[in-house]
């Protein structure tokens, strides 16, 4: 499913759903490697097919009406306020009333198109950034200055709960380390000029500056008397949160549906949709959904995509994903006390069971068997959506079962009972307890297919308490680092910034895999560096960080993605990069009052 792409900030990542399920039989003799098999024989698609964006000749209906579908088989979380969420959901609930302060190009760029505009200092060290005079609340009052500061206020504070603090950019901000350790009520390096007005001065310049700066305002006059520390449990961002999107929430079921109502007072002008209803949907009911009409956008699982072919009442629209799939090892913990990850759990800490984990795996095939062409094999840590930056040269580890068996003999991983399976260096009995998130109908046979090409190199793996793990529960056990947890699948939504920092930082929480190294924080902070300004510099440190991180293997790329949305033949104006570019909805209409059913 598609992972919401935040085109601002690399750390606002979504921790994605690689569709696995349940098997009881590990152990045992090898009984062969076995293809994941297909839906369809028909040939593999091409994502360059699909149209990016929906168009129609016909008018648009006056105050028409929308249903989108939130295409998952778990309730929203429901916290609506971007520097605390962190399940996908609620990501696809905001983007319909609270949008960023700036709009970007094809690039990734800031633009002043949106709702504020800004300058850049000579030194490229100081942004000033002022709020257009018609942005205003859902609740009328005007989007300040000070709003967009409180949101650093907010994740800078020493009582902030959310994973929002760890970006580079943030922490770069002149005061903002002070601020975060209590010796300051301020952040003396964020300037109120005016009330529409401020300027933001960092420590160094940073290249990823103008497309990786925290861009959301805050309601402070709405959540500002809330303690910090009860913010994100807060009913106000919970129950009745407000934004300055082309949308406002009217009526909320908790976990299962919102319905938006156009915000008149809008500052790019009227939306052309009064109501958008949001709703969960699970993913094994979808086509029947989008075919009797019941949604008119969903983003559509590629597993699916044979059965739905030749739809007559929606179509697809496509694009190839700022995403990849990835298995990642859990080698250490997160020290919330010092903010920094340790690297000190040794089940995994020799690179050559990591890599032969990686050999092990045909990603081909599950790409072209499972998802119909629809994803393919990972190559880096930077997906193919950057082209400047993709390095499709990094000693990436493919599909090599006899290399995989190689390195585990060389690393003292061997058979030494003769039961078909490994034991470890010391000859104890080696498990690995795999955590995976329920999914749709491709995940049983993903999921077996996996543990079956472990076992075939002799490694026993087996789902972490012999089945798959509820999506809230998912992200619990891997953000607290569950002791149960040994490996664990999930996918990244990259953002549009190219700096991998956000990711795989020393000091960073959604640094899952716990993976640190010195010449990892040399090749990132030189990635982000003043030298970076210069592209064909930039380009060689992320070269070598994509070798290096393909070497040291603390999460296996196993997928990279395209994504397809279905649509129901009456919407246009709609493009396919919709969750990244929440401007787009005020411009969605339909073209007539019922929706196209077959």
């Amino acid at each position: 499913m598609r992972k919401h792409f935040f085109k601002f900030f690399s750390l606002l990542v979504v921790l994605g759903m690689l569709l696995s399920a349940c098997s009881n039989s590990t152990g045992g003799k090898d009984s062969g490697s076995k293809k994941p098999t297909s839906s369809s024989d028909k040939p593999k698609e091409d994502i360059s097919t699909f149209p990016s964006v929906i168009k129609s000749d016909k008018p648009v209906v006056k105050d028409g009406s929308l249903t989108y579908a939130l295409v998952y088989d778990t309730p929203f979380e429901g916290t609506l306020n971007y520097a605390y969420y962190t399940g996908q959901p609620d990501a696809e609930v905001l983007q319909f009333f609270d949008i960023p302060l700036f709009s970007t190009n094809a690039d990734y760029e800031f633009t002043n198109d949106g709702a504020a505009t800004y300058e850049m200092s000579n030194d490229n060290k100081t942004i000033t950034v002022k709020i257009k005079d018609n942005v205003n609340w859902s609740d009328g009052k005007p989007v300040t200055s000070q709003d967009y500061e409180y949101s650093f206020l907010v994740i800078g504070n020493k009582d902030y709960t959310g994973v929002r603090y760890g970006d580079a950019i943030i922490q770069s901000i002149v005061g903002m380390k002070e601020y975060h350790a209590g010796k300051s009520k301020n952040i003396s390096g964020i300037k109120i000029i005016d009330d529409k007005t401020l300027s933001i001065t960092f420590k160094d310049a940073n290249p990823s500056l103008i497309t990786g700066l925290w861009p959301y305002a805050m309601p402070k006059h709405y959540i500002g008397d809330i303690p910090i520390k009860d913010l994100a449990k807060a009913d106000k961002i919970h129950k009745t949160p407000i934004g300055f999107g082309p949308y406002k929430i009217k009526k909320m079921v908790p976990g299962e549906s919102v319905e938006f109502e156009r915000n008149d007072d809008y500052f790019g002008g009227k939306p052309k949709l009064k109501t958008i209803i949001a709703k969960v949907v699970n993913p094994k009911v979808i086509l029947q959904s989008l075919k009797k009409g019941e949604v008119d956008v969903a983003d559509f699982p590629v597993d699916q995509y044979p059965a739905a072919k030749g739809a007559k009442n929606f179509q697809f629209i496509g694009q190839i994903d700022l995403a990849y799939n990835y298995i990642g090892f859990k080698l250490g913990h997160w020290d919330a006390k010092k903010g920094v990850n340790v690297m000190d759990n040794p089940k995994f800490q020799d690179k050559r069971l990591r890599q032969a984990m990686a050999y092990a795996l045909d990603q081909k095939s599950v790409g072209e068997k499972i998802y119909n062409g629809l994803r393919f094999p990972a190559t880096s840590l930077i997906p193919p959506s950057f082209p400047s930056w993709y390095n499709k040269d990094a000693n990436a580890i493919g599909y090599d079962p006899e290399k995989a068996k190689q390195l585990l003999d060389e690393a003292g991983y061997k058979d030494t009972d003769n039961d078909g399976l490994r034991e470890d260096p010391n000859g104890k009995k080696f498990h690995i307890n795999f955590l995976s998130m329920s999914g749709g109908d491709t995940a049983e046979p993903l999921a077996k297919f996996y543990m079956q090409s472990w076992k075939n190199v002799g490694l026993d793996v087996s789902l972490v308490d012999g089945r798959l793990a509820e999506f809230n529960s998912f992200y619990k056990m891997v953000e607290e680092d569950n002791k149960k947890v040994d490996i664990y699948a999930g996918a990244w939504g990259t953002g549009t910034d190219v700096d991998p920092y956000g990711l795989y930082g020393k000091d960073v929480p959604f640094n899952y895999s716990r993976f640190v190294s010195e010449k990892n924080d040399q090749l990132l902070a030189d990635g982000h560096s003043v030298k970076a300004f210069d592209h064909d510099y930039r380009k060689k440190v992320y070269d070598e960080w994509q070798a290096f991180m393909n070497d040291e293997m603390p999460v296996i790329p196993t997928l990279f993605r395209s994504t397809i949305s279905g649509v129901n033949n009456r919407v246009t104006s709609l493009t396919a990069n919709y969750t990244a570019d929440p401007y787009v909805w005020a411009k969605v209409g339909v073209t007539s009052e019922t929706p196209e059913v077959e």
